[in-house]
């Protein structure tokens, strides 16, 4: 495992395990309490027997980076999770390039006509598919991907590299999965037509 503590690939060495099935919650569940090794920290990991033994153990806490909303296009959420495997192999320049990738896409889906990132970038502000402060995030990340991509001597840093796979995140919710949910919101709060209002 990876331990979610010291980030580490560790063996890890179970210290306790439960096993607990309620037939009206779902299948059998084997819980294990997982210390590392290394750092000594401990997680809890979850195990479901379908029918055909335990799975594979699941890293519940602490919790695991979240999954992107399902608004977000499939090709996205797969560049994205791409990025955030980089990051937990530790190759953070790698990621910084995955995050680049990822904005690419963005461009890609929202039709840009614009050759380079940059000027995909700035067609996307233009159009006001991308606020200002946006455009300002995913300038710096194109920079920083920019960084990775080209050799320059300089590794990207685990710091920059978590930093940019959160506010890819964030570019990505606020894009596709927030701007749903407000058309979803705006809708069932539309006020009635001036018919229905009278009934």
């Amino acid at each position: 495992m990876v331990c979610a503590h010291c980030s580490k690939s560790v063996l890890g060495q179970t210290e306790g395990s439960h096993q607990g099935y309620d037939p009206e919650h779902g299948p059998p569940l084997l819980s294990l309490l997982i210390s590392c090794t290394n750092c000594g920290q401990s997680s809890l990991f979850l195990s479901e027997d379908y029918g055909g033994g335990w799975d594979e153990p699941a890293r519940v806490w602490p919790a695991p980076g979240r999954r992107l909303g399902l608004s977000v296009p499939r090709e996205l959420r797969d560049e994205h999770e791409q990025a955030r495997l980089c990051f937990e192999a530790k190759a953070y320049t790698a990621a910084g390039v995955m995050v680049r990738r990822t904005l690419e896409g963005v461009c890609a889906v929202k039709g840009t006509t614009k050759r380079t990132l940059f000027e995909g970038l700035r067609e996307m502000k233009e159009s006001g598919a991308i606020d200002e402060r946006l455009f300002e995030w995913a300038q710096a990340l194109r920079i920083l991907g920019n960084q990775g991509a080209h050799y320059t001597g300089t590794q990207i840093s685990r710091e920059d590299a978590e930093d940019a796979l959160d506010l890819c995140e964030a570019l990505l919710d606020y894009m596709f999965e927030l701007t749903a949910k407000f058309t979803a919101f705006q809708q069932r709060r539309k006020p009635p037509s001036a018919g229905e209002d009278q009934q």
